[in-house]
């Protein structure tokens, strides 16, 4: 296996229009409609997070599809931060939740744990 073998991942939503303005506001960035492929694949909807392939890193979706439920079920995505204290203190205005302020985890750094308005919990990450 290669080092970071995560190369893509996908948070699954109900309301995408609610989760698109809830990542958007916690992270002040903005995501971008990802073009599905042609059939019928159940109402998907995909909304992609920024990404660079030169770099080192995964990038993913926000994915609303017929059938498949967001919350909590095993996997947690972190995502990174400069500081993930800031990112925290964005979560319970955009309609979320902070499951776990943020923590050291040295010497690799700092975590909080928040759920987003569709109860996905994910994670901050910063070495700060």
């Amino acid at each position: 296996m290669k080092p970071n073998p995560v190369v893509w991942f996908e948070i699954y939503v109900q309301d995408m229009q609610r989760a698109q303005a809830f990542y958007e506001s916690v992270f002040q960035f903005k995501l971008e409609t990802l073009p599905t492929p042609e059939g019928d694949l159940h109402g998907l909807q995909m909304l992609r997070f920024p990404g660079d392939m030169a770099t080192m890193g995964a990038s993913g979706a926000l994915v609303k599809m017929e059938g498949v439920p967001s919350g909590g079920g095993g996997t947690l995505v972190y995502l990174a931060c400069e500081d993930c204290a800031v990112e925290q203190g964005r979560v319970e205005a955009a309609g979320g939740k902070v499951f776990k302020p943020k923590f050291s985890i040295a010497p690799h750094g700092h975590i909080a744990l928040v759920v987003d308005t569709e109860g996905n919990c994910i994670g901050l990450h910063s070495m700060l």
